[in-house]
């Protein structure tokens, strides 16, 4: 907002990769509206991993439960290939009891935020998850 009660952070470049076309959506409109990025999406693992290639965002937010190539499967997909290893990836999840955050970060995530998630939040905790604040 240009009011000052949100901090304008830099322009980034994210791509989202969730199954849910709402999720997408909304994580999409709030990312753009609220924090000025640019979000390429895509709804699958495997699409999420070709535009990653593609188009070599800033960061990767990455739902964990997917049909055919889960989360997990595509950050080690990811960070297999030399051109997405250093990419950071947020994962996106409804479980998010403290076990299953440390799998994730095990596996080389940068942060894991909760799904549901708020709009008016959700830059602010992928910022900070990325180390961009």
């Amino acid at each position: 907002m240009r009011d000052g009660t949100f901090t304008e952070m830099p322009a980034r470049r994210v791509l989202l990769v969730d199954d849910e076309d709402d999720i997408r959506l909304v994580a999409r409109a709030s990312l753009e509206r609220l924090a000025g990025w640019e979000v390429l999406a895509a709804s699958s693992g495997a699409d999420g991993v070709a535009q990653a290639r593609a188009e070599q965002p800033d960061a990767i937010v990455l739902d964990v439960m997917m049909p055919g190539m889960d989360g997990p499967a595509t950050l080690a997909e990811l960070r297999a290939d030399p051109s997405t290893a250093s990419i950071p990836v947020v994962f996106l999840t409804a479980k998010v009891q403290a076990s299953e955050r440390l799998r994730l970060e095990e596996l080389g995530a940068a942060g894991v935020v909760a799904k549901p998630f708020d709009p008016m939040t959700l830059a602010g905790e992928l910022s900070a998850a990325l180390g961009w604040t």
